[in-house]
């Protein structure tokens, strides 16, 4: 019995992982505005307005990008569970808890993170040079 007690209480320590509320995203970027340049290479990325903390757009590989939201994935609903991108610009780190995940597929690099990124759908019209985020 204190087993099993202990089991729960110890279950505790993981937060709200992956807890992100859900909340409906459309979006269009024109990438021939100025504030969505940079995604035009790849490698770069840039956060906007959206989801439920904020949005990373991160330019992929040629005609593919990915998306994901900036609520860390280990306790999303404290206030400062924020994924930003370090110097590097390929790893996102959440400096409240320490969590690092890697922006090339939201995959967790170090934890207490135990969850990747949650990633929102994309599509990109090539001939309208507009990227949609949705889910």
């Amino acid at each position: 019995m204190i087993f099993l007690l202990f089991g729960f209480t110890a279950c505790k320590k993981d937060k709200n992982n992956g807890n992100i509320p859900n909340v409906t995203v459309n979006l269009s970027l024109p990438l021939a505005l100025p504030e969505y340049a940079p995604l035009n290479s790849v490698g770069n990325s840039i956060e906007i307005q959206g989801g439920y903390k904020g949005i990373l757009v991160y330019h992929r590989f040629q005609n593919e990008y990915i998306a994901f939201e900036l609520a860390c994935t280990y306790d999303p609903l404290e206030a400062n569970a924020i994924v930003e991108k370090d110097s590097s610009n390929v790893i996102g780190v959440d400096y409240h808890c320490g969590s690092r995940f890697y922006l090339t597929d939201g995959s967790v690099l170090q934890g207490p993170a135990n969850q990747s990124l949650k990633q929102y759908q994309t599509e990109y019209d090539a001939g309208s040079n507009t990227l949609y985020i949705f889910n």
